[in-house]
């Protein structure tokens, strides 16, 4: 099922999961800050993963590369508002706001503890869902103002990371692509994250790994897999997301195809053995 959003007025929206679970791969081109009315939202990155739930609040940085599960929790759909705040709003609100810079930001997720101020912000918000016209440009623009000054109250570093509008410049295409291989994404979005174009993407990623892209990525993938069903004894449908399949079905016909069996024969060895 797609996650259903309530999106009248793009920048600022309510999601709702009524299913058991919704999974997506994003790249956001915008900041997102987000409060979780219920529900849980599991965010998986190369290095780290995140479980959030009801009442946690959270900015999640641009081209921040991410599989987000969202799930059903206490009889209760995943919902969430996002505000998007867009390059656009950010250059706006820094041209009457003056630039507040510390110690240089670290391009990761932020979470914010409980404050009245997030607490009354969020409340003002939610009743805008039950309108049936369209949200006034202005009141948009002052509840992003709104919250991007209550954003500078609560995170004293905020500026760092909000201010910076620069883009993914050319990094090392190996180093990342060792770190970032289980998000399955078009070429065109790891060429963008490593500063190139697709065309030279393809072509330092040869230069790199001696293969293409598609071959190197699937096998790094069931190798991942292979680790985790057998070291960690985990089950095919707890794993064939995060190692970069869209469906249990095509993850087990690439692995048995690979590796001579199916995934639920190494499930079914683990549970022999008691392990």
């Amino acid at each position: 099922m797609a996650d259903k959003q309530q999106n009248k007025y793009a920048e600022i929206v309510l999601s709702c999961i009524e299913e058991k679970y919704f999974k997506d791969e994003i790249i956001l081109e915008y900041h997102s800050f987000i409060r979780i009315i219920s529900g849980e939202m599991k965010v998986i990155q190369a290095d780290s993963s995140f479980t959030f739930g009801a009442g946690d609040t959270l900015l999640i940085p641009r081209n921040e590369l991410s599989t987000y599960i969202k799930y059903p929790k206490d009889g209760r759909p995943y919902k969430s508002v996002v505000m998007t705040l867009t390059t656009e709003r950010l250059k706006r609100f820094y041209t009457k706001n003056p630039i507040q810079l510390s110690e240089p930001h670290t391009h990761k997720i932020r979470t914010f503890d409980k404050h009245p101020l997030l607490e009354s912000f969020f409340a003002s918000i939610i009743p805008y869902f039950d309108l049936s016209d369209e949200l006034p440009e202005k009141i948009i623009s002052v509840k992003i103002e709104e919250a991007l000054t209550i954003l500078r109250t609560t995170d004293k570093g905020i500026d760092n990371l909000l201010a910076d509008f620069s883009e993914p410049g050319k990094i090392d295409l190996a180093e990342f692509m060792e770190k970032n291989y289980m998000f399955n994404m078009p070429m065109e979005k790891f060429g963008y994250l490593t500063g190139r174009s697709l065309t030279t993407f393809k072509r330092d990623f040869k230069k790199a790994f001696y293969t293409t892209p598609r071959k190197w990525l699937t096998q790094k993938r069931l190798e991942l897999a292979h680790y985790q069903l057998t070291e960690k004894g985990r089950k095919p449908v707890e794993i064939f997301y995060e190692v970069g399949f869209e469906n249990l079905s095509h993850f087990s016909f690439v692995f048995k195809k690979h590796f001579g069996y199916p995934p639920t024969e190494l499930t079914n060895r683990k549970a022999k053995s008691g392990s």
